[in-house]
């Protein structure tokens, strides 16, 4: 798994060896991959990377196991949790549980579901796992690009972009997954807006340490792990930015304002009382970043959610090089 020393001496260790060494080889890749047809790619295969693990060894969650909310034990009230609502029913996904995994395969509501996030850039996606007629199921290739997860579906083994919801490789290619609303939220208000939804819990509470973060320290450091791109000009690498779409605004920024509307509807709003899932090793000790929640107005005049992020600062500058970050 990746990594479970410190972040910070796992670093030294990976930008001592060669180039050679950490960047992937597309000639390993087909013996590894033989169902994955490498001659159909839309990116560089020289901008893809060993993560250090081979497929699967970060196991994906495909047979889910949840409880009731209020049964739901071991969570502190501030701890973060991807909150989903499909159709009415919700659930909660406690990222002391998805820094192991990276992938759920769900069922919610009837809509098949993948939920993600890549702690390297602080990246939960929630995507509609059906494509072309064909409802998919996701895994982890073990590789990464722009320091983002590469996922893989199970269907035809083409590799997925986790940032972006795009097919890289493989049949695939070309084709996108379809993102779904989502809340990265403290498990106090998942359990306050939803008292009857679902908490996600491991299926063998012995098969990692969860609660504990692997990447202790992360958030803090001065550069991404297994990054080698441009880096952001206006604020650090690793701070954190709220997105929609191909734009961006500082957390801290926004959380000096606490409300920000845009000229085109959009409320964004900051609320202490969230840890950081990638600051101490214990999640639930870890520094208050806050709650982010991204809405707008509908036609009666509620506030509805849009699709938003809460991603590092490299990760989005990465995929959107050419955007404004606003910090001011």
């Amino acid at each position: 798994m990746r990594p479970y020393l410190s972040i910070a001496a796992f670093a030294v260790l990976v930008w001592l060896v060669a180039p050679g060494q950490v960047q992937a080889n597309p000639g390993d890749w087909r013996r590894e991959w033989p169902k994955t047809d490498f001659d159909k790619h839309s990116v560089p295969f020289e901008q893809i990377m060993s993560g250090g693990v081979a497929k699967d060894q970060i196991p994906s969650i495909d047979q889910p196991r949840f409880v009731a909310v209020t049964e739901a034990k071991g969570l502190a009230p501030t701890e973060p949790v991807v909150g989903l609502t499909v159709n009415g029913q919700s659930r909660a996904y406690p990222l002391s549980v998805l820094i192991w995994h990276e992938i759920v395969n769900d069922v919610i509501a009837g809509v098949p579901v993948a939920v993600t996030f890549c702690p390297l850039c602080n990246a939960a996606v929630v995507f509609d796992r059906r494509v072309a007629g064909q409802t998919l199921a996701f895994g982890t290739t073990g590789k990464l690009r722009y320091s983002d997860l590469v996922m893989y579906d199970r269907q035809s083994e083409s590799w997925w972009q986790q940032f972006t919801g795009e097919a890289i490789i493989g049949t695939m290619t070309g084709q996108s997954l379809r993102f779904l609303p989502a809340r990265l939220e403290s498990f106090a208000k998942f359990k306050a807006r939803a008292p009857g939804g679902e908490v996600l819990v491991p299926t063998d509470p012995n098969l990692r340490r969860y609660g504990m973060n692997p990447y202790g320290g992360y958030d803090s450091a001065h550069t991404p792990f297994l990054y080698r791109g441009e880096l952001p000009e206006v604020v650090a690498p690793l701070a954190r930015v709220v997105t929609v779409g191909d734009r961006a605004w500082s957390v801290d920024f926004l959380q000096i304002q606490q409300r920000i509307e845009t000229q085109d509807g959009l409320i964004l709003s900051w609320e202490k009382g969230q840890n950081s899932a990638l600051d101490t090793t214990d999640i639930a000790q870890g520094r208050d970043v806050g709650n982010v929640l991204v809405q707008r107005r509908n036609a009666d005049g509620g506030l509805v959610d849009v699709n938003y992020r809460v991603d590092f600062a490299f990760a989005f500058y990465a995929f959107h090089p050419t955007a404004r970050i606003i910090v001011e």
